[in-house]
């Protein structure tokens, strides 16, 4: 949340030098770690080191504390929160009773400005400068090896040098596709999505990725009449296919307009209105959001001073430094691995700690769950999409599975337990893992269905630790809670 650094933690820290200020310019334009972008996973990075006993810098041109707290994450769950709560109360009979209004737009509104603290970012400043981290604003170029040069609003330059690593968190940006005419509509962006004042009457939505299936949601709860075109034949088309075609069924019950398989060929504006030239006819709106994945936030860094090619995800190792450097980290959405903030966080945890390792002299293990690199990247990443239905999916799909070549075997139930029954009448939802078959551990699991992002971590703990699947009947959920779904799949895979 806007105003509170990495684990909300800001109080009691003495400062290690004298001079900080972090309004300020920087007094000393030496450290041991420079930070390029102070969104949450530079922010994160910062903090590791500077508990580690070395100095950091934050450099920082826009908002302190990154797109999830002003444009992302935390407006967008605003967003939603009013709408999942109505259905949830209207699902169960004696309270739905209890609902006789619509959700108040200026109220959600007025939330959403709320936890982005009216994106105000002097809340997150005090927690850098309490932190012992210092900051200069401005925009941050890399100027050589160790070295980045900020370029400040008034065009003051200043030289940082970094005794030991140059952490670039830059993170990513909104890429618009090369449909003719389409960046000449002035489209949306996810930051205009997450960020307007009014809801639009007619909202066109490009992309049904989790960006444009939240933004649909959102916006069709808010009053527009949304229009969703997605080029893939299903919704999410990266998760279990149940969960697809959960989201698309409960959007059209919604009213959402959703157009699959379809191409969008030009763009053009008449009048105030968008017209999109589709594959299946015309689309018009009076706003379009392009949510149709992300680009690297490196075009103006200054790559090419250091060897690399600007535009361009970061290539980096486990523990994430940028291969063939001694001195460079590329850590968060800016490599490209998992393009989520709390991946990006975890990366800069795993990232600052063998930082410290390697200033310190310390042996850095790359192997295994090392507490120096990122693997859940690969093994085991948590994600929910915040749709209603909610769908929450942590390791790998079946498909993935799959091309990996993987031994392994899907087990797919509705999710119907005694809790669900509790939690919504008419519940209706589904409960799918992984398993590989020679180990016997979970490789995947993915839950759709009301409220399942609480599912999650369970199922995230069992397949980041491999827990095997004979032990597991040993972690006895509690009756009558919607957990039950757990030895219902156990079940099912014994068969």
């Amino acid at each position: 949340m806007s105003g509170q650094g990495p684990e909300h933690r800001s109080e009691g820290r003495a400062r290690s030098r004298g001079l900080r200020g972090s309004e300020q310019r920087a007094q000393q334009e030496t450290y041991d770690v420079v930070v390029l972008g102070a969104g949450s996973t530079g922010e994160n990075v910062a903090d590791i080191v500077v508990r580690g006993g070395l100095s950091a810098v934050l450099v920082e041109n826009e908002l302190v504390g990154g797109e999830c707290s002003y444009w992302a994450c935390m407006p967008s769950k605003a967003l939603l929160r009013g709408t999942e709560v109505l259905a949830e109360a209207r699902a169960v009979d004696g309270a739905k009773q209890a609902v006789t209004g619509e959700q108040d737009v200026a109220a959600t509104l007025a939330r959403r400005d709320s936890f982005t603290s009216h994106w105000d970012d002097s809340g997150q400043v005090g927690w850098v400068d309490g932190a012992g981290i210092d900051l200069v604003r401005g925009t941050g170029r890399l100027a050589g090896e160790r070295t980045v040069v900020v370029t400040g609003a008034d065009g003051t330059e200043t030289r940082l040098t970094a005794r030991h690593a140059v952490a670039v968190c830059t993170g990513s940006t909104a890429a618009v596709p090369p449909v003719d005419g389409l960046a000449d509509v002035d489209p949306w962006t996810p930051r205009e999505a997450t960020s307007a004042k009014e809801a639009p009457a007619r909202l066109l939505v490009l992309g049904g990725g989790y960006v444009g299936c939240e933004m649909a949601t959102a916006w069709q709860a808010l009053g527009s009449r949304v229009t969703l075109i997605q080029r893939n034949e299903r919704l999410l088309p990266e998760a279990e296919p149940a969960a697809g075609e959960a989201v698309a069924a409960a959007l059209r019950a919604r009213g959402v307009d959703v157009r699959l398989g379809t191409d969008v060929t030009a763009a053009r504006r008449d009048g105030d209105e968008v017209v999109l030239r589709c594959s299946d006819g015309e689309a018009r709106g009076d706003e379009v959001l392009v949510a149709v994945g992300r680009a690297a936030r490196t075009g103006d860094i200054g790559l090419e001073t250091v060897g690399l090619e600007p535009g361009e995800y970061l290539d980096v190792d486990d523990t994430l430094r940028v291969r063939g450097s001694g001195w460079l980290y590329g850590v968060g959405d800016v490599n490209g691995r998992r393009q989520l903030t709390h991946m990006g966080k975890y990366q800069a945890r795993q990232a600052g700690a063998a930082i410290v390792a390697r200033a310190t002299g310390e042996e850095v293990d790359t192997s295994g769950w090392s507490p120096f690199v990122a693997t859940a990247d690969d093994r085991a990443t948590p994600s929910v999409v915040f749709t209603i239905p909610q769908v929450a999916s942590v390791g790998r799909t079946s498909a993935e599975a799959a091309d990996a070549g993987l031994p392994h075997r899907v087990v797919e139930i509705p999710l119907a337990v005694a809790g669900s029954s509790l939690f919504a009448d008419g519940y209706e939802g589904t409960a799918t893992m992984v398993v590989d078959t020679e180990r016997e551990v979970l490789l995947g699991v993915t839950f759709v269905g009301p409220a399942v992002g609480e599912l999650l971590h369970a199922a995230t703990i069992a397949v980041a630790g491999e827990v095997p699947i004979p032990r597991l009947w040993h972690a006895v959920p509690a009756y009558p809670t919607v957990s039950e779904i757990w030895l219902r799949l156990l079940e099912a895979y014994r068969g």
